[in-house]
């Protein structure tokens, strides 16, 4: 893949200090005292992150058929500071705190009852998290393949507050074991949560048309499917501001079918359904997309 630079490179900026301070408030003082303290954060990093605020601004004229104004640029980052804080309370198990909604749980509830598993597809689109850890309150067997290094600080400050058994349902990709493990998970009748809007180092990708531009995205998850035949659901939780989150959960596509011949024209017919959706999700909610750098820079290997 050719990019000017792989989201993989840009690392979390803030001290680990900082987060367990942030977690310490949260807990300790609760939302409202913290979601003050997101203002100067904000602040600060919208004026010195150029960067950020470029790809910021690029993607909000698409997302709002419209100039952003300074405003639209200061909404999106506190909607992703916003959920990053509730990220905190997620993990300590504390969803009392919020409004709730998820759309299409029943779904999942008679995928798993015919006994065979399910791929999640999500996006860096509102909060993943929300589900994972909720998971639980539904009896629904959630594993998440995910990257941790990128936000290390992060995951290092959290991580002790998540419940060991969820913990245990994290599998890192890239690492001999990773197929093997998503594998068993869907043999078990589980569910698979991943992500489908970031190609990761030497990943193979797909050009898709994306708010009306050529963008690349990963052939990983669909290729996933069709190797295993299983069937994939789309999931965004989206942040509607103040304490409500909406967990949208719908059919995608049903168990691939096909020989290997015909694979790459199904991942190709389904990674644009895929782009699709997900600009209905970001028009829907354009200040949950948090892909903080030139998404539509780079082509496929």
């Amino acid at each position: 893949m050719n990019a000017k630079a792989s989201w993989l490179d840009y690392r979390e900026r803030g001290s680990r200090g900082a987060t367990r301070f942030m977690k310490w408030l949260a807990l300790r003082c609760g939302r409202r005292v913290a979601r003050l303290f997101l203002v100067p954060i904000c602040a600060y990093f919208l004026l010195f992150s150029p960067r950020a605020r470029n790809t910021s601004r690029e993607y909000l004229a698409l997302a709002l058929g419209r100039r952003p104004r300074l405003t639209d640029l200061w909404r999106h980052y506190f909607t992703f500071a916003t959920t990053v804080l509730d990220r905190v309370y997620f993990i300590a198990g504390q969803f009392e705190r919020f409004d709730i909604e998820v759309r299409g749980i029943e779904l999942l509830r008679r995928t798993l009852a015919r006994g065979r598993g399910c791929l999640l597809l999500g996006a860096h689109l509102g909060s993943f998290e929300l589900l994972r850890t909720l998971a639980p309150e539904y009896r629904l067997p959630v594993n998440v393949v995910m990257y941790e290094d990128n936000a290390a600080n992060i995951a290092a400050v959290l991580n002790p507050l998540l419940d060991p058994a969820l913990r245990t349902r994290v599998i890192v990709p890239g690492e001999v074991d990773t197929m093997l493990r998503i594998s068993e998970c869907l043999a078990r009748g589980e569910l698979v949560g991943l992500l489908g809007d970031r190609c990761a180092g030497s990943e193979k990708a797909v050009m898709c048309r994306f708010f009306g531009r050529e963008a690349a995205f990963p052939q990983g998850p669909l290729l996933l499917a069709h190797s295993l035949r299983v069937p994939v659901m789309l999931l965004a939780g989206l942040y509607e501001g103040g304490r409500r989150y909406v967990i949208h959960v719908e059919p995608f596509c049903d168990e691939p079918r096909g020989d290997r011949a015909a694979r790459a024209a199904w991942i190709g017919e389904w990674a644009q359904r895929y782009a699709e959706r997900l600009e209905h999700f970001c028009r829907t909610a354009p200040y949950n997309w948090f892909n903080f750098y030139d998404f539509w820079s780079r082509s496929p290997r």
